[in-house]
């Protein structure tokens, strides 16, 4: 009988989640989804060295940002908890002592100083990688090397030690990777990978082998950076005696510089001027001062469409179709179409999708943005315009603040005025015409786009002028622009009242052109 699929993110909190591992999340839970799985969200804080206050929130609200909820997690709980490494502590040490029983893993008291030295000796004899394996541990001060007396007066003792893997010295060791096909490595290439720190705690090598296995995990989809791992993850399964459940691995392609030149960081970020977090944070950097993260979310990113950019980073669905709802992109997932290649990072590409969300969103979705906006900024509104707004502006903004950084002009009278527009078309016609049309829209029971635009052709028709001779000045006294959504509808919107009084202003201030 088949397993039921089970996933599982397994973030470390260090700080900002990086936009590659919100990509790994969401390739993980369509996953899940398209083969009625579970996916597992599982903290990985046994390295207490790195671990940055906050940044467990910080990976819980980026995901459930984008609409990611683990059916399992410290938050959700679960059979298979706890969800934290760190509060599984005492599970590692039996596993640990499994593999030293039966001969796989053995005892290490080596100092650092000692370590160093081993290091600096390979150095010496030009070994291009030097390494702790399966030659240099018998020159190391080890369980291998020392006697059984001398292992159990150290451990009684107190002296510090780990507990590593005995590689095997020759052995091929291969695993066949849903993305990547076989991988096969020599043993030689591998060290004698520390599984239980001096302090008692497991490394992650150790410790997410025993947790994938206990919590049943049936594919292991992760970074591409984790693949050099992956051949001593297959030798502890192997060792455990936990070869007929080990779960599938899926090691994803790289997110890149802009350029293809090397994965994209923080810094390409902050060079380039875009986001490569999912949300703004706020985290200690390595001298200890605080680094700011600037996120997608922040940046007016809407959730469903950053959500669709990454998922196209790596992935492509074999159609032309590049908008997806959440539930068409679970049906269409599958990890066959992820691509071996690392994927160029696109801004513009970002920002094309956040178009198209915004012109599909409801008016009422986009004025809650507005509102936010106008109310951050203390500026009055009507609320019946607010829909209005959104409907005239959203084909024409990349993001939700832009409908009132570029919208200003229905809620507040322009104090600066497009000066080739006023320089090119600011005449004695147009002030003529507009010194009508302001009386006469005040003369309007009531001033829509139709009643408006039928008040300036009577006007038109009556001087014998044509509109594009006047049109543009027309938006320039309302506007203070050049362009611009459909004026007639900005002048429904922003009233007969203050469009005579804009028009009134604009000629009193505007020099009329020769």
């Amino acid at each position: 009988m088949d397993r039921e699929v089970r996933v599982r993110f397994a973030p470390s909190p260090t700080g900002a989640l990086h936009i590659g591992g919100v990509r790994t999340a969401i390739y993980n839970y369509l996953f899940a989804k398209k083969n009625n799985g579970k996916m597992i969200l599982r903290i990985e804080d046994t390295d207490q060295t790195r671990f940055v206050p906050g940044a467990e929130e910080y990976i819980k609200d980026a995901l459930e940002w984008i609409g990611i909820i683990a059916d399992e997690s410290p938050y959700a709980g679960g059979e298979y908890g706890p969800y934290r490494q760190s509060e599984r502590k005492d599970m590692y040490a039996e596993y640990a002592q499994k593999l030293i029983d039966e001969g796989n893993a053995y005892y290490a008291f080596d100092t650092p100083e000692e370590l160093d030295a081993m290091r600096e000796r390979l150095k010496a004899a030009r070994v291009a990688t030097p390494q702790y394996n399966a030659i240099t541990r018998m020159q190391m001060k080890n369980s291998l090397t020392l006697s059984e007396d001398e292992v159990k007066e150290k451990i009684a003792s107190g002296e510090p030690y780990v507990i590593r893997l005995k590689v095997p010295h020759k052995e091929e060791i291969r695993l066949n990777d849903m993305v990547r096909g076989w991988v096969m490595v020599h043993s030689s290439a591998i060290d004698d990978k520390v599984l239980m720190k001096s302090d008692g705690m497991p490394t992650y090598h150790l410790a997410n082998v025993v947790d994938d296995h206990l919590m049943k995990i049936t594919h292991v989809i992760r970074g591409e950076e984790w693949l050099p791992s992956a051949p001593l993850h297959v030798l502890l399964y192997k060792f455990l005696g936990w070869e007929d459940t080990m779960p599938q691995f899926a090691h994803l392609p790289l997110l890149l510089k802009p350029d293809g030149n090397g994965k994209l960081s923080k810094r390409d970020g902050d060079k380039l001027g875009f986001p490569v977090f999912p949300i703004n944070g706020v985290f200690p950097g390595k001298d200890g001062q605080p680094e700011t993260f600037s996120g997608f979310r922040e940046a007016g990113y809407l959730p469903d469409a950053f959500l669709n950019f990454l998922v196209f980073l790596g992935w492509n669905p074999g159609t032309e179709q590049e908008i997806f709802s959440f539930d068409e992109l679970i049906d269409a997932f599958t990890i066959e179409r992820i691509g071996k290649a690392g994927t160029k990072f696109d801004i513009e590409k970002a920002k094309w999708f956040n178009q198209q969300y915004i012109k599909s969103k409801s008016n009422q979705e986009l004025g809650k943005h507005l509102i936010a906006s106008l109310e951050e900024n203390n500026v009055a509104y009507d609320p019946a315009n607010v829909e209005k707004v959104c409907n005239a502006m959203k084909e024409r903004v990349t993001f939700p603040q832009e409908i009132w950084t570029e919208g200003k002009f229905f809620f507040e009278a322009p104090t600066e005025y497009d000066e080739k527009v006023a320089r090119k078309k600011w005449d004695a016609t147009a002030v003529d015409v507009l010194s009508s049309y302001k009386e006469e829209v005040l003369k309007a029971d009531t001033l829509t786009a139709e009643s408006a635009k039928e008040i300036l052709n009577n006007i038109l028709e009556e001087k014998g002028v044509k509109i594009g001779q006047v049109m543009q000045s027309v938006r320039l006294a309302i506007t203070g622009k050049g362009g611009g959504p459909d004026l007639m509808e900005i002048i429904e919107i922003v009233g007969a009242k203050n469009v005579s009084n804009r028009i009134q202003k604009a000629i009193e201030v505007l020099p009329v052109k020769e």
